[in-house]
């Protein structure tokens, strides 16, 4: 049980922040406290519902045993309603107080390579990247394509984009990994089956005070673009390579015409890749708090596989197997994974948490 000394600290602590809403003038105050008030205020009302389903069932109790046998029957029955309503209560509450990764609320940059399987594997990395495109757009999310390498027969090499919103990385968080699909090819005369494979990274994009990019370590280097034949290819040295030297990290960007905004582009990425480095040893670091959650995350791990001969989805880490695997992979319906990906993973940590406690 949440102790009862908690839940009315919760409650405190919201009144608290709902009264300085009201008396703050500095604009970074204001956005400070609303931030944590509307964090704050679903946990609050979740308290004051068990804290109000505690009070009652001691003073069902208490009628109970009173010599007013119709009426002990009464609060007899009432009680054991709210005994039956109380665990979910205090489980919801629970959910609520787990641990939250910093970088929920943060955007991401998304990258989609084709793996084995050739041109098909480009082709399938496509198919993801518009699945991912779609889902953004139903979230409300913005999209930005930053670097795309085309392959000969539609689909990709590797693509890299900013998904921006609020609570990118909390639901896209869990799709980094490798995604196999099992199709007969475009370019497959014979009708037979093939596997081909793309993995996805989604890295949660750093604010600047997270992740201090120093010029000293920074090696960039200006070249000509390169790329198919005519308007395309740049005239002018334009591409940037930045190399980040105590991680040998590289990143290049090409795809604008404008130097500055390539390196931009570059910094962006490689804030972001840095930053993700640094999660990846935090998490090793707590591996064994993690041990049995949904996946690692890591991208050498085979998450998903599409099966077009069976509609079918499969997503190996919860064994979740849908037959709409068309509306999946439009993103019409990758809602329903993402959905209980999170709920096994919340599922998880709670049993960790209660495991702990005993």
């Amino acid at each position: 049980m949440i102790p009862t000394e908690k839940i009315d600290a919760l409650i405190a602590r919201f009144d608290k922040v709902e009264a300085a809403m009201s008396s703050v003038t500095r604009g970074e105050d204001i956005v400070r406290l609303s931030k944590e008030h509307g964090e704050l205020k679903p946990v609050a009302d979740k308290a004051r519902e068990l804290a109000s389903i505690r009070r009652q069932m001691i003073e069902l109790k208490d009628l109970s045993e009173s010599g007013d046998a119709e009426m002990a029957a009464m609060a007899r029955e009432e009680l054991q309603e709210l005994k039956a309503r109380a665990p979910a209560i205090e489980q919801e509450l629970q959910l609520m107080l787990l641990p939250k990764d910093k970088a929920d609320g943060r955007s991401v940059i998304l990258e989609v390579r084709a793996g084995t399987g050739g041109d098909e594997a480009a082709l399938f990395a496509g198919d993801l990247f518009r699945m991912y495109q779609r889902y953004a757009q139903l979230q409300g999310w913005k999209v930005e394509v930053l670097s795309a390498s085309e392959a000969d027969l539609g689909g990709f090499k590797e693509i890299q984009a900013n998904i921006a919103g609020e609570g990118v990385f909390a639901k896209m968080k869990f799709e980094g990994g490798v995604h196999r699909v099992q199709r007969v090819p475009a370019t497959e005369t014979q009708g037979r089956i093939h596997t081909s494979a793309a993995t996805v990274a989604v890295l949660p994009e750093p604010e600047e005070v997270d992740i201090v990019i120093n010029d000293a370590d920074l090696r960039v280097d200006i070249f000509r673009a390169s790329g198919p034949g005519g308007q395309s290819v740049n005239t002018t040295d334009s591409a940037v390579r930045i190399t980040h030297l105590p991680t040998g990290l590289v990143v290049q960007q090409q795809d604008e015409k404008s130097q500055h905004k390539n390196r931009a582009k570059a910094l962006k990425i490689l804030r972001a890749r840095l930053y993700d480095m640094e999660r990846e040893r935090a998490e090793k670091e707590r591996a064994a708090a993690r041990k049995g959650m949904v996946g690692s995350g890591d991208r050498s791990e085979r998450i998903r596989t599409y099966n077009f001969p069976q509609s079918r989805v499969t997503d190996h880490r919860i064994n979740l197997t849908l037959y709409n695997l068309d509306q999946v992979i439009r993103g019409d319906a990758l809602g329903e994974v993402v959905d209980a990906l999170l709920a096994q993973d919340r599922a998880d940590r709670l049993s960790a948490l209660q495991n702990d406690a005993a």
